[in-house]
């Protein structure tokens, strides 16, 4: 006999943010027993809190060095929170359930369909898979690639290059940013053959399953792709170029970061880091020496974020190539908004809106609780708020230095992206009223 949730916590937007607090805490649990550290003493409860949100939200800020600070067994509390994190705590649960029964039931395919954003109720079954197959897949060639090169390529020990591999690939595919050096993947900066594979990850990862589920189906006919697939990948190949052009035309001559590389080491560099901000957080130069230019660019793409149900944070790419179409068509006097030869219904188009307006509202609060607090510059508090909120990771170097009150502040953040703003808005007011009549239409002036 088990006794049933109730009936209020059953509502799918309610336990997905409960089922991420549930990780969070067993991890700060984890993370804070002296086991997880190489000393005699545990973590303090605020760094281990701050660390297993950031893993389980798939985030990758950080306060402090995951290489030297956390022993093998907290280093893989992290590993385990990212892969979480990313495959979706619900998600990983049909899947086990689908195994077990080979069967999912309703409430399980309403609990997953939130998670992994997917539209058909009946294509859930088949996705779940296509889920645990891409993921583990992706991560699996990424970690046997990084794992050589670090064996032929640098002499590391067999069983330090597969960790590093498997750590790295787990943390490129989830978009988590988490690393097991330092300087995160500075000393990489000229080596294509560590790079490329971590950059292809990172860019799997961050167009979601759906997408990925759909180009595997229907890779040579674009024609038949959903108005979703097309969004997706159309605004992504836009995005990369327009920022990896911005850090070479910013960055060119910077001696601190692009300046001291040479030709073929800076477009290695600027294709590596224009993916990053869409919620990667790996890199492979020091952010916090970058032009305040570059900033500026990069918070644009980390409110962005990836693709609807991936790895990614951010409003997403296709909210923001949505109000897109939506401000074209009011210029042209257009009635409808048409993607693609398909009217967008005027529901998603209040979404897409409310999304992006209230995740100017989470940064905009967020960063000035964080000015209120700390000593830091606006440039740096901005960057550091709209990482934590587009889950991304890259940091000025500030993090660890900002005072327990704004930490705490970024560890609200990283929950809220990545759970979902409309997720954790509608996990406040789960009923949605129907209305059998219409108020007579009047218009303010507007602008």
């Amino acid at each position: 006999m088990h006794m049933a949730l109730p009936r209020a916590l059953q509502h799918p937007a309610r336990i997905v943010p409960l089922a991420f607090l549930a990780a969070i805490a067993a991890g700060t649990v984890l993370l804070a027993m002296p086991i997880s550290r190489p000393g005699p003493d545990g973590a303090p409860i605020l760094v281990a809190l701050f660390t297993s949100t950031s893993a389980a939200c798939i985030t990758g800020l950080a306060v402090v060095d995951t290489s030297s600070y956390w022993s093998p067994f907290g280093q893989s509390v992290i590993l385990v929170l990212m892969q979480l994190g990313g495959f979706g705590i619900l998600t990983l649960a049909s899947l086990l359930g689908l195994v077990v029964s080979h069967r999912i039931g309703l409430r399980s395919r309403l609990l997953a369909q939130q998670e992994i954003g997917t539209v058909g109720l009946g294509d859930v079954r088949r996705l779940v898979r296509g889920v645990a197959v891409v993921m583990f897949t992706a991560e699996a060639l990424t970690a046997v690639a990084l794992s050589l090169r670090l064996i032929f390529g640098y002499g590391e020990p067999v069983g330090r290059a597969l960790w590093h591999g498997v750590f790295h690939a787990v943390s490129a595919f989830t978009n988590s940013g988490f690393a097991l050096y330092p300087d995160s993947l500075v000393r990489f900066v000229s080596d294509p053959w560590v790079c490329l594979p971590v950059f292809l990850a990172v860019l799997a990862g961050s167009l979601g399953f759906p997408v990925l589920y759909e180009l595997r189906a229907e890779l040579r006919q674009p024609a038949a792709w959903s108005i979703h697939t097309k969004l997706t990948v159309g605004t992504s190949l836009l995005l990369l170029p327009i920022m990896m052009a911005a850090l070479l035309v910013f960055e060119w001559r910077n001696p601190r970061t692009f300046g001291s590389l040479d030709l073929g080491t800076k477009w290695l560099a600027a294709l590596f880091q224009s993916i990053q901000p869409r919620s990667g957080g790996l890199n492979t130069v020091d952010y916090g020496a970058m032009r305040e230019e570059t900033w500026a660019v990069t918070d644009a793409m980390m409110f962005i974020g990836g693709g609807s149900a991936s790895t990614a944070g951010g409003i997403k790419v296709t909210t923001f190539a949505l109000l897109g179409y939506v401000i074209f068509a009011e210029i042209r006097g257009e009635p409808d908004v048409v993607v693609a030869q398909r009217r967008v219904a005027g529901s998603t188009q209040r979404l897409a809106l409310s999304i992006a307006l209230l995740g100017v509202a989470v940064v905009g609060a967020g960063t000035l609780i964080v000015l209120s607090v700390s000593a830091y510059p606006l440039g740096q508090v901005l960057f550091e708020v709209t990482s934590a909120f587009g889950t991304v990771g890259l940091s000025t170097g500030i993090t660890a230095d900002l005072p327990p009150s704004a930490q705490v502040v970024l560890i609200v953040l990283m929950f809220v992206g990545r759970v979902g703003i409309v997720v954790a808005a509608s996990a406040l007011a789960l009923r949605s009223r129907t209305r059998l009549y219409r108020k007579p239409e009047e218009r303010p002036l507007v602008g």
